[in-house]
């Protein structure tokens, strides 16, 4: 449904986006993920046809951003981070108003209306002006603009920054349930929020795509040893020496011992072991009570950043091979 295709976007000097590609499916939800001045909201207006880029190229449902924009603009809904409304305006006055510019009208008008009161959960202010609004309500009424059209595809930019805990679980909910409709793409620096809602995740730094896969993809990539965590009714001194035995176990340490006498430790080994049938049957010799044995994921926080860290040190050492090649 969206094709990126390249992009690269020069501010001046500045290169906001450099080279960027990936693909979003039909009915998929992709969560852009960067720290802020990534390139995510540049890639954006890019996609939104509100600027056009340096070099590369996008597609909408088949339309070309650059060549036909008009037709990607019907096919969109678009929430920018600073949200279009008209404060000395009603809600209601201010989503005829859009739709109308959508050349909505009549019966189909009603219809859309009464959907996007609805699903945005705004019928208790839809006679109230936009400038009494709070921030949560302001957000509902920027996504009822962005669906009045009923478009294939919603591009939100930071969707839920702002809102406090109830109002993003509601907004979360409700980005959930359109996807069963439409593409949506949504750019976010926040971890917890692509973790709640993608799909699929493109992590973007310094305006490159440094990775692009589901969360089970990248936590795979960026971890570089399994992690296990074990919970036995023994002595820390004898469960030392009965992992100390495993030679699959390439590291361990306690992580707790309580007054009853249970010790938890964490156990390593590399990507290409499984140690469970072996840890399994120590305890079993031991007769240690068991409480717990669960391989602990790494988090999206972890991921992240050991993502993130290895692209900048290929990037510096790209950068000091160009500069030796320029002494040389």
């Amino acid at each position: 449904m969206i094709e990126v295709k390249n992009l690269t976007m020069h501010y001046g000097s500045t290169v906001a986006v450099d080279d960027a590609s990936f693909n979003v499916e039909k009915g998929e939800i992709l969560g852009l993920l960067g720290p802020n001045g990534a390139g995510k909201t540049t890639i954006m207006r890019i996609l939104t046809t509100y600027i056009v880029p340096t070099s590369g190229t996008a597609s909408v449902g088949g339309h070309d951003i650059i060549k036909d924009p008009i037709a990607v603009r019907r096919m969109i809904g678009y929430l920018p981070e600073t949200i279009p409304l008209y404060s000395d305006m009603q809600v209601c006055n201010y989503l005829k108003f859009v739709a109308k510019s959508r050349a909505i009208f009549g019966k189909k008008l009603k219809e859309r209306m009464d959907w996007v009161v609805d699903s945005t959960g705004i019928k208790g202010v839809f006679k109230k002006g936009i400038g009494e609004l709070s921030k949560g309500f302001r957000q509902r009424v920027g996504l009822a603009q962005s669906l009045i059209h009923d478009p294939q595809v919603l591009i939100l930019d930071e969707p839920t920054i702002g809102l406090d805990p109830l109002q993003i679980v509601d907004i979360r909910m409700l980005i959930r349930s359109l996807a069963r409709e439409k593409t949506i793409i949504f750019s976010t620096h926040v971890l917890q929020e692509v973790e709640a809602l993608s799909d699929r995740v493109v992590i973007i730094n310094e305006g490159k795509i440094i990775a692009d896969g589901t969360m089970e993809e990248l936590e795979n990539r960026a971890k570089k040893s399994r992690r296990h965590v074990l919970t036995v009714q023994a002595s820390k001194g004898a469960v030392s020496d009965g992992l100390g035995r495993i030679p699959d176990i390439s590291d361990f340490s306690l992580l707790d011992e309580t007054d009853s006498g249970a010790v938890t430790f964490e156990l390593i080994c590399p990507l290409n072991k499984d140690i469970w049938p072996q840890v399994d049957r120590l305890v079993k010799e031991e007769k240690w009570p068991l409480k717990e044995l669960r391989e602990d994921k790494i988090t999206m926080e972890e991921t992240f950043i050991a993502l993130t860290r290895a692209s900048m040190a290929e990037s510096q050492k790209v950068a000091a091979l160009q500069e030796e090649a320029k002494v040389r």
